[in-house]
């Protein structure tokens, strides 16, 4: 019988934390072990540069909290430095479009990394092994290398269209990343090539030897300081140094009887969480699954929640978000009547260049009922890779807002608003769904709608991350190839602009494992590489 279970985007990952399992271990150190080797075979996904949120509930020792590890915007940086420079805005919002493309590719594009941090936390005060047997299995992959996967490939040759540097371009930037993945004869690797990286592997025994310390005030501290001294960088040891990372109770929601525990802002969950309560007013199940008129009012329920975090949502440190307001039922209602009588609502963008996500995640639950959900990224990767150290650092001050005033501004030690929602779902107070996805403005979305295959249809989990997905980040719908001619032409006549996607999959890459008194079943996103694993 299964009693434990891992979902993740990368196999070598579910494998990694399905034997942590096996070994006795807990979710937590199953998570932690997953993530570290997602940072070896998944490098511009995520790594222990990147930043992410983390939900961990332990029944058993009266534990549920979210570790926030945002990346935060390097002490050197100011509100104006890069306004003269602004050209448009990504058609989904993910990131502003510089005329030199400084805040996402390069040494400035990099904000202060939290991951590694948070990983050791978790690992550390809720996990049962050692640190160093957790980092372990990231090191062995390290050093013996992994084959390049179809997405890994995908991605390198079409994540950087629409206004941001080509990936092999990032991919080239040092030369640890030319050494790494490219061929003696200077052609990027293929599928079924192998991957090594030595630094990457030494890195991370010096980690495990030593602890995160070594990172944010220790030698690799002073290695990556020096470097980007000497390349012009805004991060320096001092942003490493006062790193930390922020703890506090999942924001909570309800949907039809259900119970919503997912992340505070600057994380996605308040999103969610407001879509949910415009969406609970409406007979969706009555509609059919991917119809027109369910497709059209889940959309506009996406609008009204884009528009409200772009407006009022960041940074709590920083900036007044309406969390009350923004997550009423009222207010929903509101917006639900709207929407019921026909209004279309509105997002403005800078302009229609449109971006892909990057990020990965990870869910587990165990034989005790401990669940974890992780989600972590390096945003659009940097490029930049510290001789000597192996790992590509996030590139997440492409996200912040160059024009001063708005809630996503660039401030010293602020944190960027991401789309990540880590969520668990719960009934008669029990986890029902534990539930997460890369993807980046495209997460809530994926992850609303894989909540909704589940509660309002009863999917699988299975089948809830693999039906069509569709997505309204902006005026226009997204939709995947699979949605047919015949429910979007409606749409259409009503004077939506329905923007079709060459891909089969897409729109986020939902990963989670659904529970039913006892009995856990996973489903792994098919347009990515990943797996669910039993134990």
């Amino acid at each position: 019988m299964t009693t434990g279970m891992i979902v993740a985007a990368q196999p070598e990952a579910s494998e990694a934390g399905a034997r942590v399992l096996m070994r006795g271990g807990n979710a937590v150190d199953a998570a932690m072990a997953a993530a570290l080797v997602q940072g070896v075979v998944d490098p511009q996904m995520c790594g222990i540069a990147g930043f992410g949120s983390c939900q961990i509930y332990m029944p058993g020792r009266g534990v549920h909290t979210v570790i926030d590890f945002h990346g935060r915007t390097p002490l050197s940086a100011t509100p104006d430095m890069w306004l003269d420079r602004l050209e448009g805005e990504a058609r989904d919002g993910f990131g502003f479009i510089l005329r030199d493309n400084a805040n996402d590719f390069g040494y400035q594009s990099i904000t202060t990394p939290g991951s590694l941090l948070a990983y050791s936390e978790a690992a550390g005060e809720f996990g049962t092994f050692d640190w160093a047997d957790i980092c372990a299995p990231a090191i062995a992959r390290a050093r013996a290398g992994f084959a390049v996967r179809p997405h890994v490939h995908y991605w390198w040759m079409h994540g950087g269209d629409m206004g941001r540097v080509d990936v092999t371009e990032r991919l080239a930037l040092s030369a640890t990343g030319r050494a790494i993945y490219f061929d003696a004869d200077g052609r990027l690797k293929k599928i079924g090539d192998i991957v090594v990286n030595p630094d990457l592997a030494n890195t991370l025994e010096r980690i495990a030897s030593h602890g995160a310390e070594i990172f944010y005030r220790g030698e690799i501290a002073e290695e990556i300081d020096a470097d980007m001294k000497a390349n012009g960088g805004l991060l320096s040891r001092d942003d490493l140094a006062d790193y930390v990372t922020v703890r506090g109770d999942p924001l909570r929601g309800s949907y039809r009887g259900y119970d919503i525990a997912t992340n505070a802002p600057p994380g996605g969950g308040i999103m969610l969480v407001e879509m949910l309560n415009i969406l609970e007013r409406f007979d969706l199940a009555g509609l059919g699954h991917n119809t027109s008129d369910y497709i059209r009012i889940v959309c506009e329920a996406m609008r009204a929640a884009t528009a409200d975090k772009d407006t009022h949502v960041g940074d709590p440190q920083f900036v007044d978000v309406p969390l009350t307001r923004l997550t009423d039922k009222a207010y929903a209602a509101t917006i639900a009547e709207r929407i019921s009588a026909g209004e279309r609502l509105s997002v403005t963008r800078l302009d229609a260049a449109f971006e892909p996500p990057d990020t990965t995640h990870v869910a587990v639950v165990d034989k005790d009922g401990n669940c974890v959900t992780m989600t972590h990224s390096l945003g659009m990767p940097s490029g930049v890779i510290t001789d000597g150290l192996g790992f590509m650092y996030n590139g997440c001050m492409g996200v912040f807002d160059p024009r001063p005033g708005n809630a996503g501004s660039i401030a010293p030690g602020k944190s960027r608003f991401s789309s990540v929602c880590p969520t668990i779902v719960f009934k008669k107070n029990k986890p029902h769904i534990v539930i997460g996805a890369p993807g980046g403005t495209q997460i809530a979305m994926g992850v609303l709608q894989a909540i909704l295959n589940v509660l309002d249809f009863d999917m699988t989990m299975a089948q809830a991350v693999s039906v069509p997905r569709f997505s309204a980040t902006s005026n226009a719908i997204d939709i995947t190839n699979r949605i047919p001619g015949y429910t979007v032409e409606p749409l259409k006549d009503m004077g939506y602009e329905v923007i079709r996607s060459a891909l089969t999959f897409g729109i986020a890459a939902v990963h989670g494992i659904r529970i039913d008194d006892g009995v856990l079943s996973g489903g792994a996103d098919p347009g990515h590489d990943g797996v669910a694993l039993g134990v």
